[in-house]
This record gives C-alpha cells, structure tokens and sequence, in this order.
C-alpha cells in the first residue's frame, strides 16, 4: 500500500518535471526495495519482541517443567506438556498485548486464544518428540533446550503468519 502511494506521488511529480518512463520504472524499483527493506525492519523488530517474550517463557516453563519432574516426580511427557500449556498461555497473553498489539488491538479474544493454543500443538509436538528422542543421547536439560528450540521456529512461523495476521488496512473491508 505505501508503495503504491508513493510510486503515484513519484509518477505525479515525473509528470510535471517531464521525466521519461525508463525513471519512473528506476523510481518504481526503488521504491519496491525501500518497502521491502521497512517491512523487513517490521518483522526483525516483532521477531524480537517474540523472542524476548520467549525469554521469559523459557523461565515459565522451565520453572513448571522442573517442578512437575523434579519435585513431583511426573512422567517426561506429562511434566512438558503440563509445563508447555503454563507457558503456552502466558505467551498468548503477552503476544496479544505487546508483539501482535497492533494486529490484536490488545484484546484478548477466546477464539485467538483457541486458535494460537491450536497452532501450539504442532509445536508441542516437535518440541516433545525431540525432547523424548534427545534424552536418550543427551541430560534431560539439555535435550529440553534444543526441544524449545525447535518449539520457537514453529510457535512464531504460526503466530506470525496464521494467527496474528495484519488486519485488513480500512479501505480493503
């Protein structure tokens, strides 16, 4: 969208300064690569942001993860998926408000949290199955860290792309 507001100022003022239709293509060009470049910027910063916030779950679910196996003595499996629903949901809510805020509006919605528990699924199940495979070749710990992760790769590949999507911009309803 800004790319074409821009490309019809550029085209406006080549129009009045006479310039030819081989500049207005250059002009185009570079235009399409400084959107591409800001749009970048915009998922390099929610990538962060994502990230940090995946910081403080790693701690959540760590801290669960521990607590269920450790000092509950729980099965593996049902110490990480306790753990991963504990953080699953702070994530959610942390997500909504602060890296997705602007596609979520800061509410939260049962439905978005259905869909982004749901999209986790995929992701608890990479992150369990690398976590069962690499504990026979590995500590536990250390197999849990390289399971989150892959956990990390899948959680934000979903949030960003299927369930936080940018709202459509207001004339485009």
């Amino acid at each position: 969208m800004r790319t074409v507001f821009l490309f019809v100022i550029v085209t406006k003022l080549s129009r009045i300064s006479g310039r030819n239709i081989a500049n207005k293509v250059r002009m185009k060009r570079l235009l399409d690569q400084i959107a591409a470049v800001w749009q970048g910027r915009a998922l390099v910063i929610k990538l962060l942001s994502f990230a940090s916030i995946g910081v403080m779950n790693t701690a959540i679910d760590v801290l669960v993860f521990t607590t269920a196996y450790k000092l509950l003595a729980l099965p593996l499996i049902a110490s990480n998926v306790m753990s991963w629903f504990v953080a699953v949901s702070a994530s959610y809510a942390m997500n909504t408000k602060v890296t997705f805020g602007r596609e979520t509006g800061g509410i939260f919605r049962i439905k978005d949290f259905a869909r982004f528990t749901g999209s986790g699924i995929l992701a608890v199940i990479v992150a369990t199955t690398t976590l069962v495979i690499l504990s026979h070749h590995t500590n536990i710990f250390a197999a849990k860290f390289l399971s989150m992760m892959g956990s990390f790769a899948v959680n934000f590949s979903m949030a960003h792309f299927v369930i936080f999507r940018p709202l459509p911009a207001p004339n485009e309803t």
